[in-house]
């Protein structure tokens, strides 16, 4: 189905409906069968199966996001491929001295790659975030992050006094 929406080249709003029409009664026959098979109770909860059930279940809100949001994709193998970069940086990041170390340097390459899939130079999102933090409101944090970002403040992003030596 999503092949047939690449290869259409459809529009979001024809995309959405798309897959409202040939996804979503599978997706709903798919859950019907989870249900089926809890009921049948034919597994023990320790079995593989079961545990995979249960978490197909369990994660079914975020499993069908596509179906409400065109610009979601089925899968995450474009996150996955933008990613890939890291690994490569492994036995840099081997001795981050710390878990926190680490985990600092985990959310840094997210950025960065959240970045990248939006079109934004990392150095200026992270530049005008880290100046426009102190002020902006903490009701509305959520506009920071680089898909909200991008549409509010790309166009006039706040400089760093070494912006010229950058150029």
């Amino acid at each position: 189905m999503e092949a047939c929406i690449r290869d259409q080249k459809l529009t979001a709003a024809k995309k959405l409906d798309y897959r409202l029409t040939h996804a979503k009664p599978v997706v709903e026959q798919f859950f019907a069968w989870i249900n089926q098979q809890f009921e049948a109770q034919g597994f023990l909860p320790s079995n593989p199966m079961t545990k995979a059930l249960a978490y197909a279940r369990d994660r079914r809100v975020g499993l069908e996001v596509y179906l409400s949001d065109p610009d979601v994709p089925i899968d995450t193998n474009h996150l996955e491929r933008a990613l890939r970069a890291i690994p490569m940086g492994r036995k840099a990041w081997l001795f981050c001295w710390t878990e926190l170390g680490a985990k600092y340097v985990g959310i840094m390459q997210s950025l960065i790659v959240t970045c990248r899939l939006h079109g934004i130079d990392p150095y200026d999102y992270l530049v005008d975030v880290l100046q426009r933090v102190g002020q902006h409101p903490a009701s509305r944090v959520h506009e920071l992050t680089p898909r909200l970002w991008k549409p509010l403040f790309a166009a006039d992003p706040l400089r760093s006094p070494l912006h010229t030596l950058r150029e």
